[in-house]
C-alpha cells in the first residue's frame, strides 16, 4: 500500500479519535481513498464469497446468460463480458460481473429490485446475503465518521442509506492477451462510498492530483474505501471522487482476476443536494443513477 493512501483503524474512528478523524478528513479531500483496518468481518466469509464467485463464473456461458437482464441495466444478476464501458470511453472493460442487493420487504423503495436466485449453486444467495449485511453495516459506520468530518451529525446519512439501493458486485476479469492491458479503464464510482474486499491479484491503481497512478495493494486484512460521485456532488467537491483503474502488470499473465466491491447507495427517493447550501435544489438519486447507467452502456 502506498504511503500516500492512509490506513485507519475502524475502532479508533468509532471512538471519535481526533487524530483518526483528522487523517480521514485529509484522505477524503486529498485523494478520496483510504484503507480500513480492524473491521472485524470474518475472513472465512471473504473466502467463501470468493469461492462462490468463482463457482458462478465457471458456469458455461449459456447458463450464466439465463441470469442476464439487460432491461434492468444489470441492477441484479449477471452482466456478460465486454458490456460495461467506462464513462467517456469507447472500448468496453474486460470483465463480467454479478449484482446482489439487500433482502427487501415492503419498507424498501419499490424501485429497489429483488435478488436473483442461482439454482445451480447451493447456498450461493445465502453467502452473499450474509456478506451484504456485513458490508452494509460497515458502510453505515464509515458514513457516520465521514459525517463528523463534514461538521454534520453522525446520523446524517442513516435514514437515506439504512435501506438504500446498495449492491455487491462480483467481478471476474478473465485471462486475456496483452493487446489491451486495461481490464477496467479509468473511471470514478457513481455511489456515495465504495468498500473493496481485497482482490486476489494486484492491478488496482488510483490517480493522484498530479496525474500519477498509485498502485493499491489489497488483502483480507484491510478494506479499501473510496468516495463516489454522489458524495462528491453533495459536498460541492470538498470530498474527492478519485479516478481509478485496473490494469495487468505481468506481460505473461494468463490467469483470472476476481474482485468484490460494495457500492453504497442511498434510497432512490433521496434528494442529492449540497450539505453546505440549503438553496441547492438537488437531484433525485434514482435519476442520477439512471443517467450514469445509460452513459456506461448498461442500458
Amino acid at each position: 500500500m502506498s504511503d500516500q493512501i492512509p490506513k485507519l483503524s475502524l475502532d479508533k474512528l468509532l471512538k471519535n479519535d481526533a487524530d483518526s478523524l483528522n487523517l480521514l478528513s485529509n484522505a477524503l479531500s486529498n485523494h478520496g481513498f483510504f484503507v480500513i483496518t480492524d473491521h472485524k468481518i470474518s475472513f472465512d466469509l471473504f473466502n467463501r464469497a470468493y469461492e462462490y464467485s468463482e463457482k458462478f463464473f465457471n458456469l458455461d456461458s449459456s447458463t450464466k446468460n439465463l441470469y442476464s437482464f439487460r432491461e434492468n441495466a444489470g441492477a441484479r444478476g449477471y452482466t456478460p463480458f465486454g458490456k460495461e464501458t467506462a464513462l467517456g470511453e469507447t472500448i468496453p472493460d474486460l470483465k463480467e460481473f454479478w449484482h446482489h442487493g439487500p433482502i427487501i420487504d415492503d419498507s424498501y423503495d419499490k424501485r429497489i429490485m429483488k435478488n436473483v436466485y442461482v439454482s445451480e449453486i447451493d447456498t450461493f444467495n445465502s453467502v452473499f446475503d450474509e456478506l451484504f449485511i456485513e458490508m452494509n453495516n460497515l458502510g453505515l459506520k464509515l458514513l457516520s465518521s465521514i459525517s463528523l468530518t463534514l461538521g454534520l451529525s453522525s446520523s446524517f446519512f442513516e435514514k437515506s442509506t439504512s435501506k438504500g439501493n446498495s449492491l455487491l458486485r462480483l467481478i471476474h476479469y478473465p485471462p486475456s492477451n496483452n493487446e489491451n492491458i486495461y481490464r477496467a479503464r479509468e473511471h470514478a464510482d457513481i455511489n456515495l462510498i465504495t468498500l473493496l474486499i481485497g482482490a486476489n491479484e494486484p492491478g488496482l491503481e488510483v490517480k493522484d492530483k498530479q496525474g500519477n497512478w498509485i498502485p493499491v495493494s489489497s488483502s483480507y486484512e484491510d478494506i479499501v474505501c473510496n468516495i463516489g460521485d454522489m458524495m462528491q456532488l453533495i459536498t460541492d467537491k470538498k470530498l474527492k471522487s478519485t479516478p481509478h483503474r485496473v490494469i495487468k502488470y505481468k506481460k505473461d499473465e494468463t490467469k483470472s482476476r476476481y474482485s468484490i466491491p460494495f457500492f453504497m447507495h442511498p434510497s432512490p427517493d433521496t434528494i442529492l443536494k449540497s450539505v453546505f447550501n440549503d438553496d441547492d435544489p438537488g437531484v433525485l438519486a434514482h435519476d442520477f443513477l439512471d443517467e450514469r447507467l445509460k452513459a456506461i452502456k448498461l442500458y
